[in-house]
């Protein structure tokens, strides 16, 4: 099928040219004399490529741009012009032009950059295409590192089975996704799937949560309840942060994996159990076992499988994929263009994320709420930026082969923070001394001590 091209332009022999151009190299091309054409013939069909005059009567091609990139986002624009202003060229390249074009052109140039375009949107086509399979296969999950192939090809290896499955992993890196996963490609995935946070419980509530209760068990217990168990009858029970389960509820939940049953609050009959059980923690439930904090058995009945999320910081090449997710995901919408700056996805990539995924997550969510279209440097936080700053300060240190005096060293950066910080405060010693978190005695003889107490 050929691919479909819009030719936009006021001058006459420019739309023939370029349609016969086009046309010669197999292309489908219609035309329009301005922009408001333009945008009826959108209406009615469907183009992979607009290639538009940039100064036109009525709405010009930075305003076409803009109406494109709202209504049919995922058709590329080329922009083509004779006024080579570099104005022009950034405005239409922040709007999520594919590139920029000057008259006169070389026919070749064009050919070229018609054939980048369409190329690069069927990439594009087909990421969306390949996230979507993976959302479809993997309840959420996005990314393609080396990491997420191999917890991807494992989820399908286990799902099947009934075993238990073990997740562990830092805060933030999807632990209750990965559950999903199992349950979704499992026997199970019409049944139930019942999650609960065992930290967010207390103590004294928690068993009453999990096998239910009888009425006048306890104070309060005004009827019968049947607990997370009963809930998730044949289907999967997903235990979070288990390390936070009491001892004594540990001994009563390993006897429900090895006998496949348990008993209410307060009650004598016992009930069959038919669940699977999915277990996550990011503590270490082998160093909790060394202090006594973590029954052995339980671990190992538990332990059948294990799953490990990796942390986002070794899956940097999933950082501007998670990005566009999360910007498609507050805004409902395509990212018309990188939905980060390379000066932000720098610092970004250089960041450890101890919030991992979710940390992630809310950056894009802050930026969409303060209505910025893109991630750039100026969008991030300032734990992210400090910790930029400190990385090229430790980067910038370095021990030279011939060796170095260091006192005077150390000196000569001394005297260079104390005029910067004199400087900056306009010689209001007091000031100075507090920006660089001194005293005011201390301050004063380090400005004697370099012979600037006059200053």
């Amino acid at each position: 099928m050929s691919r479909k091209i819009l030719i936009v332009d006021d001058e006459t022999s420019m739309r023939e040219f370029l349609s016969i151009l086009l046309g010669r190299e197999g292309y489908a091309v219609e035309s329009a004399a301005d922009a408001a054409s333009a945008l009826m013939l959108l209406g009615e069909h469907s183009f992979d490529l607009i290639i538009s005059d940039v100064k036109m009567p009525g709405l010009d091609g930075i305003e076409l741009l803009k109406r494109v990139k709202l209504s049919w986002p995922d058709t590329a624009v080329l922009m083509i012009t004779a006024y080579t202003t570099a104005g022009d060229a950034v405005e239409a390249m922040k709007l999520g032009a594919y590139d920029y074009i000057a008259k006169p052109f070389k026919v070749e140039e064009l050919k070229l950059l018609v054939s980048n375009a369409l190329e690069k949107l069927d990439l594009k086509k087909e990421n969306v295409r390949l996230r979507k399979e993976v959302r479809d296969r993997f309840g959420g999950f996005v990314g393609k590192s080396r990491g997420m192939r191999e917890l991807y090809g494992l989820i399908e290896k286990v799902a099947a089975s009934g075993s238990s499955v073990l997740i562990v992993g830092e805060s933030g890196t999807g632990k209750e996704l990965a559950a999903r996963a199992l349950h979704e490609h499992s026997p199970r995935k019409e049944k139930p799937f019942v999650a609960v946070n065992c930290g967010a419980i207390p103590d004294t509530l928690i068993e009453s949560e999990l096998f239910g209760h009888k009425r006048g068990a306890f104070t309060g217990a005004i009827a019968d309840k049947p607990g997370l168990f009963e809930q998730a009858e044949r289907g999967t029970l997903f235990l979070d942060e288990i390390g936070e389960i009491p001892l004594l509820l540990q001994a009563k939940l390993l006897r429900v994996l090895q006998e496949k049953e348990f008993r209410r609050v307060g009650g004598s009959e016992s009930l069959k159990a038919d669940v699977r059980i999915v277990a996550a923690t990011n503590r270490d439930l082998e160093e909790q076992i060394k202090e006594g904090t973590f029954r052995e058995d339980l671990f190992y009945r538990l332990n059948v499988i294990m799953l490990r999320m990796p942390p986002l910081r070794e899956r940097s090449e999933d950082i501007l994929p998670l990005i566009e997710h999360f910007f498609r995901k507050y805004t409902g919408k395509e990212p018309s263009g990188p939905a980060a700056t390379p000066e932000a996805l720098k610092v970004i990539i250089s960041y450890p994320f101890p919030g991992n995924v979710r940390e992630l997550e809310n950056m894009v969510e802050r930026c969409t709420v303060l209505g910025e279209p893109v991630l750039d440097r100026d969008s991030l936080p300032a734990q992210m930026l400090n910790f930029s700053r400190r990385a090229e300060i430790q980067g910038a240190v370095d021990l030279p082969e011939e060796g170095l005096a260091l006192e005077a060293y150390l000196d000569a950066i001394e005297k260079r923070y104390l005029t910067l910080a004199l400087q900056r405060c306009n010689g209001v010693k007091t000031r100075a001394a507090a920006l660089l978190g001194l005293t005011f005695r201390s301050f004063r003889y380090r400005l004697a001590k370099f012979g600037m107490d006059d200053e």
